[in-house]
């Protein structure tokens, strides 16, 4: 496994149709075969990854997500976080253009990782390993609350993220890491 602990990609989403309807224009591209992003004309961020709107789901997945998921079979832990403002994408990047989508092209990260997961899972089995517990989180931050996106009890509970002596992570409903 590579020495570097955390990796930082942008995709940048096209223009929504609203947007073109009101001619709002693009101010974010990505620079063509780099892993830069210019904002506006002058500025310019440099990345692990850039994705320009005509990515692919599977481009990001295999870029940035598969190599995790085959390090966290191994053992690793993994964690995919997606960060932006309100409309940026992030929904459609984890959960695809719309729930029938596990297989298809628009399949999100979300559906991907778990395909791939058992996927693994079932060769390492057949190999001879050992048993194996997976246990997943689908956690939420919005506006400084926390939600756990997978526990239909969580809406109004109060979670917290904890940290243990021997660096385990886990929350306060239910003991168990994450």
């Amino acid at each position: 496994m590579n020495e570097v602990c955390v990796r930082v990609a942008v995709r940048v989403r096209p223009l929504l149709p609203k947007e073109v309807l009101h001619n709002h224009k693009v101010c974010v591209r990505v620079v063509p075969d780099s892993t830069q992003v210019m904002v506006g004309t002058e500025r310019a961020f440099s990345f692990d990854h850039a994705f320009g709107p005509t990515a692919s789901q599977d481009d990001v997945y295999e870029s940035c997500v598969r190599p995790l998921v085959e390090s966290l079979v191994e053992g690793y832990n993994a964690t995919v976080f997606a960060y932006g403002q309100t409309g940026s994408g992030k929904t459609y990047t984890l959960r695809g253009g719309h729930v029938a989508s596990l297989l298809d092209e628009q399949g999100g990260i979300i559906d991907r990782v778990a395909q791939d997961v058992f996927l693994l899972l079932g060769q390492k089995k057949q190999n001879g390993a050992a048993q194996t517990t997976v246990r997943v989180s689908y956690i939420e931050l919005h506006r400084e609350e926390l939600r756990d996106l997978l526990e239909l009890h969580t809406n109004h509970k109060e979670l917290h993220i904890r940290e243990d002596d021997r660096g385990n992570t886990g929350n306060n409903h239910s003991g168990q890491c994450f």
